[in-house]
């Protein structure tokens, strides 16, 4: 998700239409809002949008692990910067940033997608990428963002060893909207590739693209 602003700043910055609801301050607004809409049950001291904002402005500031930003968040000139770029007044420790993260469905960060994409389309910056009649180049490809062999949860994917062991493991189905004459690419909300709730076998690229392709034509 955090890439999501970082590639389409780059995109629109560098086009002499560029638009000013367009700008990095404008995208991060927008991701904001969509953020502030989602459930935030947990009464926590720091609001739901905080964590989130915090967790682009883990990747925007290009953080290198969320061990070292934790290690930063307290630092006067971090604070400016997270206030002054984010709009953070008070950024999570690392042990209240998984556990809010954690309990929050992927399905809740499409608003998000949706609203920025349809930023592009009004623009007229979607346009650029239309490669035949019309049509967009759209590029899937399965990628793992987790492996262990011991932490796991209920919807881990699981790859059992010769020798007894197994590793746990989370992948998703990152999808971007592509075209052969521009070096940047566009890109769509992900499908998480996990096990569906009562189910026992994995998921898989296969299944994940069906239910991307589905929720595409919404």
């Amino acid at each position: 998700m955090p890439s999501i602003i970082k590639v389409w700043v780059d995109i629109l910055m560098n086009e002499p239409s560029f638009r000013k609801q367009l700008s990095a301050p404008g995208l991060l607004s927008e991701a904001r809002r969509c953020f502030e809409k989602i459930p935030d049950n947990a009464g926590n001291a720091i609001p739901l949008a905080e964590h989130l904002m915090s967790g682009l402005a883990l990747f925007g500031l290009k953080y290198s692990s969320l061990l070292q930003f934790d290690k930063d968040r307290s630092s006067e000139t971090i604070q400016a910067n997270l206030k002054a770029l984010y709009g953070i007044d008070r950024a999570p420790s690392d042990t209240y940033f998984r556990e809010r993260l954690d309990n929050l469905d992927p399905q809740q960060f499409r608003c998000v997608y949706k609203c920025l994409f349809s930023h592009l389309q009004r623009s007229k910056e979607l346009e650029r990428f239309s490669y035949l009649d019309g049509h967009y180049l759209l590029s899937l490809d399965g990628t793992g963002y987790f492996s262990s062999p011991t932490v796991h949860c209920e919807h881990c994917g699981e790859k059992h060893h010769r020798n007894g062991t197994i590793t746990y493991y989370h992948q998703m189905l990152g999808a971007v909207l592509i075209h052969p004459d521009i070096k940047e690419v566009i890109p769509l909300a992900p499908e998480p590739i996990l096990k569906q709730d009562g189910q026992s076998k994995n998921d898989c690229e296969r299944n994940a693209a069906k239910r991307f392709l589905k929720d595409l034509r919404r």
